[in-house]
């Protein structure tokens, strides 16, 4: 999932500073449960930021509102009311929710309220680690199941770098090495000789080195409705 976390206080407090009324708008997916941005988080946050206007002598409107993915422009859309009556929307979201809502509200100011962080799961109450950096070429097949591009500091395609120690790596000594986890996990599912097969240089033109992503599925696309098409056919 996206994992998130909230921006300080103040510092939205100052993207605010200038208007009167907002709508404070949350997402009850991914920065749902990393609990930076669902309807809690917005529960906790507006109250705040009324009082913190206050003490600095300002009175201001704050609307509450959360949809269950930001990402989704059917889902924003039907804020179109609470969007019309405020001057500014301040989104949770992770970095897509804003930017849908700018979209589909062009004439709107949208502002984050949240800082993206990275790709990851859930380890323990409380903590979260990064597990995939959305390389747009995944070989998890070729590695055990564990990314080397995330789990190894240096992005290794084809085992570690050397210095490690331990098992700990030598960029952070708090963290594994994450060729060694690969070793450890291809060791025990007796598959160790699939890493025989050299990973040649990665192509990083999937990632975000190429620009802009884009997916297009033609099997799910709507096909044009013959009353649509141009004058002349397709």
């Amino acid at each position: 999932m996206i994992i998130a976390q909230q921006k300080s206080l103040e510092e939205i407090s100052n993207m605010i500073a200038d208007h009167d009324k907002v709508l404070l708008v949350g997402c009850d997916t991914c920065v749902a449960i990393c609990h930076a941005g669902g309807e809690k988080e917005v529960g906790i946050l507006a109250p705040a930021l009324r009082m913190k206007a206050k003490l600095d002598g300002k009175e201001i409107s704050i609307e509450e509102a959360s949809i269950e993915r930001q990402c989704e422009k059917e889902f924003v859309e039907a804020l179109a009311d609470k969007i019309e009556r405020n001057d500014v929307v301040l989104s949770l979201a992770c970095g897509v929710g804003p930017q849908t809502i700018a979209e589909v509200f062009p004439e709107k100011i949208v502002l984050p309220g949240a800082n993206t962080t990275f790709l990851g799961l859930p380890v323990e109450q409380g903590v979260w680690e990064e597990r995939c950096g959305g390389c747009g070429n995944c070989i998890l097949d070729k590695t055990g199941g564990i990314c080397p591009i995330v789990r190894c500091s240096k992005s290794m395609l084809n085992g570690p770098c050397g210095g490690s120690d331990n098992g700990k790596c030598e960029v952070n000594k708090e963290i594994d090495c994450g060729w060694q986890l690969i070793y450890d996990r291809l060791i025990a599912l007796d598959r160790l000789d699939i890493l025989d097969e050299i990973t040649p240089p990665k192509d990083w033109n999937t990632a975000r080195h190429g620009g802009p992503r884009k997916m297009v599925r033609e099997d799910l696309m709507l096909e044009a409705d013959e009353d649509d098409e141009p004058e002349g056919g397709k």
